[in-house]
């Protein structure tokens, strides 16, 4: 990468970036094998420019702001037709990151972003979304809206101050009561701009990444260590690969990846060690995503490496919008998971679960190896009522060649007799030892079993 002084300076006596936009972004096409017909990845490649922040006033002692010299750096990327906004080693104390177009964030070796924890820092409010359910809220710690070409690479890493957002962690009475108004605004179609959330106490964490309606990402190489609330959230997004990431968050609500409504996505040879589910597939909530009408589709998972985590594969419980072909194999489970394979949903969502594929993982410990419950409904059950009701439907479910060292139930299926579970297809099973129960399966038909073995059943007299 090279640096581009005398470049912006020519543009700037031209007075126009027109003619100082070369060379252009290109792409990579990424063929992907998959059980369904997979569109190719295409992989953005940008021009070798370099904007360093250290050229823009950013100090690395871990103290001085560095806000102002992230947004001056990717603002003179953007203008300059592309390139790569260049942290160098060194620790860089920083509000919100604000991506823009055809800018990747190169995170160098010995770099670490600070995030500050003061809730002020992060405002005025942006449009993002909290499970599900789209608002203005705090800016992401690392933020793009309607932005195209964008990546954040290189070997640094990501590590916000957390003592505040940790003091956020609980939900007592003022979150839920903002947690209720939310939900009421979304199911009576009030305007998400009036859904203003970053008020008073009702502490609506901020997600470390989150990515709004947004193409072509590429995600490659960084660390992540801990995070305020969802940890890497793509959204409505359309096009990108995560790729070679080490992520570790043990707090509240720490998901690892979380791909929403988003579609043609890539994620491999990731490691996560998360405080909740470590790939979570999602399609908003309710009748909020029934507006937006966009499923989250085309997805693959390979090589992945899971330290801890409530699951594995995560589907749901917000799937309104519909979710369809997404495909993860050759990954492994090195400690343990609540669930290695969950499919979760409720009477509220609607929507459709169609053509998930698990093939090809190794897992230590589990409560449950495979589990779909369709009456999960986490602390809205008693907060909030039923506008509407709308089953799920969930059909072509697959899971082959799966080894778990102990797990408490191998197969647990909790279809809805208004609309049953079809089509679910299970193979190759081998769990060491299963200590409650092999398989209890309600509410389905069409459900296929080979091949489910266990050395051992070790049950309570």
């Amino acid at each position: 990468m090279k640096s581009n002084s005398l470049f912006l300076v020519l543009c700037t006596l031209l007075g126009t970036t027109t003619a100082c936009q070369s060379p252009q972004i290109t792409y990579r096409d990424i063929a992907v094998d998959a059980p369904f017909d997979m569109p190719t990845i295409r992989e953005v490649v940008f021009p070798d420019r370099e904007f360093s922040i250290a050229d823009y006033g950013a100090v690395a002692d871990g103290r001085t702001s560095c806000t102002d010299a992230f947004a001056a750096a990717i603002e003179a990327c953007n203008r300059a037709g592309g390139g790569h906004v260049v942290v160098p080693a060194g620790e860089w104390s920083t509000g919100p990151i604000h991506l823009r177009s055809n800018v990747d964030l190169h995170l160098a070796e010995g770099s670490v972003v600070r995030f500050t924890d003061d809730p002020a820092d992060y405002l005025p409010a942006v449009m993002t979304s909290w499970e599900g359910l789209e608002c203005y809220n705090y800016s992401p710690l690392v933020y793009a809206f309607e932005c195209e070409n964008i990546a954040i690479t290189g070997s640094g890493t990501l590590s916000p101050r957390m003592e505040t957002w940790r003091t956020w962690f609980g939900r007592p009475q003022p979150h839920l009561e903002a947690l209720k108004q939310l939900y009421t605004q979304a199911s009576t179609d009030v305007p998400v701009e009036e859904r203003q959330m970053a008020v008073g106490d009702n502490h609506l964490r901020p997600h470390l990444i989150h990515l709004n309606r947004c193409r072509n990402i590429l995600l490659d190489g960084f660390k992540i260590r801990e995070s305020p609330f969802w940890t890497i959230h793509v959204y409505l997004c359309d096009g990108g690969i995560a790729r070679n990431l080490d992520v570790r968050a043990h707090g509240h609500n720490n998901d690892g990846i979380d791909l929403e409504m988003t579609r043609n996505f890539l994620v491999e040879d990731c490691t996560f060690d998360q405080g909740d589910d470590a790939v979570v597939i999602k399609a908003g909530r309710n009748r909020d995503a029934w507006r937006l009408a966009a499923p989250c589709e085309n997805i693959v998972v390979r090589n992945c490496r899971i330290v801890k985590g409530h699951t594995l594969l995560g589907v749901g419980s917000e799937i309104s919008g519909g979710i369809r072909n997404i495909y993860l194999h050759d990954c492994e489970v090195a400690s343990s998971v609540l669930r290695v394979f969950f499919i979760k949903t409720n009477h509220r969502r609607g929507g459709f679960i169609e053509n998930i594929w698990m093939d090809s993982v190794r897992v230590g410990n589990a409560l449950r190896m495979f589990e779909i419950d369709t009456d999960v409904l986490y602390q809205w059950k008693d907060l909030v009522p039923t506008y509407e009701t709308a089953i799920t439907r969930i059909e072509n479910i697959r899971m082959n060649r799966v080894e778990c060292d102990t797990t408490r139930a191998m197969i647990d299926i909790k279809g809805d007799a208004r609309l049953p579970i079809r089509n679910v297809d299970l193979r190759n099973l081998h769990a060491k030892a299963v200590t409650e129960f092999v398989e209890q399966a309600e509410q389905v038909e069409g459900l296929r079993t080979e091949n489910i073995v266990y050395d051992q059943l070790i049950t309570a007299e």
